[in-house]
């Protein structure tokens, strides 16, 4: 029965993460730019996001294997639950967690920035003329990717070697104490994860919070659309009224430009500037109105026009649901800062909850039929992915203000897919401790099981939970209760993260006081996006216009260039022959 029921809880894990793998195929699909793909980018990306992913929905077949060993309605452990059974089904978790984490590491610090090198060393002309060889542009990444392999090492000698604290005990403290017994090899992987879950929280904190307020606010809104007649119509006027402009400031001087003023050849200019913005702009109005005209755009129009309405409604159950998955954490951050067992020493690790959590619950009573608890759960963790790809969509790629790269659908270069990859990486490290200790702390801790809080009455007889159902407590409650030991035992990823904290407990103080950042700027960016009508990005279509031309004139010039070459191949082999 345990062989059966734990063996049917790792095939739905094996399912998902073979749907991860299609999420992440289309994901990267849609966003890179079609003219400028690279094999090793694209699989290097979808591994990466699939792997995380795989990380983070490893925690609800966590709770489920940790919970099956209880029975609930008595808080016991059941017959099979040996400690032997339990202790080999927390190993190999613990197994899977550490190669998953440890791959997490390797992707993120050494592989993308590999791949990100090999794709710029790249050199068309030289790699077609044999200048350059698979070897040497090996070489040139690896050399620059040295860097990442000096940190590596240097990050995980830190964690080896660094001195970790020791909290007094008391309070409840002996049942986190036990967290301590790791040996150096598991602290410098914990240190590592915990320097990585850090710089995530930056990007969890301005991107992923910016993107939960922008999504269903955008779905809500819708963006608005323009027909591609109004727009050639607009194009149109606007660029005729520009030349008749232009025919006045060029009568005025005779076509002498030396004869205007300097205001009048800056107008001038700018006429002519924005003539051929209008003249791209017209172009890709009737490239699109020759494409609606066939059958498969008309039917994706009509298609598009008959979902508006379950999009509204989708948008508007989006929102409630960021809503109250922000509620949960505002109440769980609430209930850290005053019922934290140690406070900031030991990363304001909460013992039990005091406070109702909406989601928490939720996920709790959802956990009693597996796999509805992990179907929320996993919806709960794509609406953080995707509100994390909008929120980078929307602020971009930056170094301090400066905007380094944009992500957009079909238009993301490689190195902004290689760099989106990294952040989302990063975030989702983030988001593993904001759902585990925040969102849903007693779900990510002890699932569904509980324990038979007796003790002998005067007879000295122990009573039976089977009678006295009051007895049955939540594991929630079971820190500092000795009648819960041997009964509840903590998920291992909870258990990976007190331990983090426990150890270091500045990783804690900093992941704690980020939810309170992420929660108010997450208001302020809903606010904003609310405010703030939809408008029609006329920069984006210029921008769109110019690279389907710059694309046309490539694909001209390369044709052109075959054209020349086979004309002087042909030359020279009519020369051989006479």
């Amino acid at each position: 029965m345990a062989l059966l029921q734990t063996s049917l809880i790792w095939v739905v894990y094996a399912i998902v993460v073979s749907i991860l793998f299609a999420v992440a195929s289309v994901f990267i699909y849609v966003y890179q730019t079609p003219r400028d793909r690279s094999p090793s980018v694209t699989v290097t990306c979808i591994i990466a996001i699939a792997f995380l992913l795989a990380t983070t929905l490893l925690l609800p077949i966590d709770v489920s294997l940790v919970s099956a060993t209880v029975s609930t309605a008595i808080g016991q452990r059941k017959d099979w639950a040996t400690p032997e059974i339990v202790d080999k089904i927390i190993f190999s978790l613990t197994l899977v967690y550490y190669i998953l984490y440890s791959v997490d590491i390797l992707l993120c610090l050494l592989i993308i920035p590999f791949v990100y090198f090999w794709y710029e060393e790249y050199d068309e002309v030289a790699a077609q003329t044999g200048e350059q060889t698979s070897g040497q542009r090996f070489w040139g990444a690896f050399k620059y990717t040295m860097s990442f392999v000096a940190i590596l090492v240097i990050l995980f000698l830190v964690g080896f070697f660094v001195p970790v604290s020791r909290p007094d005990g008391g309070n409840g403290l002996d049942f986190f104490k036990r967290l301590l017994t790791e040996n150096r090899g598991e602290r410098a992987l914990t240190f590592a994860i915990g320097l990585l879950t850090t710089l995530g929280m930056c990007v969890f904190v301005i991107h992923t919070s910016t993107g939960l307020a922008i999504l269903p606010v955008r779905l809500i809104k819708g963006s608005p659309s323009v027909s591609s007649q109004n727009m050639k119509a607009n194009s149109a006027v606007h660029l005729e009224s520009n030349r008749e402009r232009q025919r006045q400031l060029e009568g005025r001087c005779g076509g002498n430009h030396d004869h205007l003023s300097s205001k009048d050849r800056r107008e001038l200019d700018a006429l002519m500037r924005e003539e051929r913005t209008l003249i791209r702009r017209q172009r890709l109005a009737e490239e699109a109105e020759g494409e609606a005209q066939g059958f498969l755009m008309r039917a994706w129009y009509k298609l598009q026009a008959f979902f508006r309405p379950f999009k509204l409604l989708g948008g508007v159950v989006l929102l409630m649901a960021v809503l109250l998955t922000w509620v949960s954490m505002l109440l769980t951050a609430i209930d850290k800062a005053k019922n934290s067992i140690c406070k900031h020493r030991c990363g304001y690790i909460l013992g039990h909850i005091n406070i109702f959590n909406p989601i928490n619950q939720i996920l709790v009573q959802s956990a009693k039929v597996f796999p509805v608890d992990y179907m929320i759960f996993t919806l709960l963790v794509l609406i953080f992915f995707f509100g994390s790809v909008v929120g980078i969509a929307t602020v971009g790629i930056r170094f301090l203000w400066i905007n380094i790269f944009q992500v957009r659908k079909g238009h993301t270069s490689p190195q902004a897919l290689l760099l989106m990859t990294a952040m989302l990486m990063l975030s989702i490290l983030a988001l593993n401790y904001t759902i585990s200790m925040v969102v849903a702390p007693q779900y990510a801790t002890f699932g569904r099981q509980t324990f038979c809080d007796r003790s002998p009455d005067s007879s000295g007889r122990l009573p039976d939970c089977r009678e006295t159902k009051h007895l049955v407590k939540p594991c929630s409650e079971a820190v500092g209760n000795d009648a819960a030991q041997g009964v509840c035992t903590p998920s291992v990823a909870s258990t990976l993260l007190n331990r983090l904290m426990m150890r270091f407990p500045f990783f804690g103080v900093i992941f704690f006081w980020a939810q309170f950042a992420f929660l108010g700027i997450y208001l302020l960016a809903l606010v904003a996006s609310l405010l703030r009508s939809s408008k029609l990005d006329e920069q984006q279509l210029d921008e769109d216009a110019e690279n389907a031309e710059e694309e046309a004139l490539l694909t001209s010039n390369r044709r052109r260039a075959d054209t020349q070459w086979q004309n002087v191949i042909g030359r020279i082999s009519r020369r051989d022959e006479v």
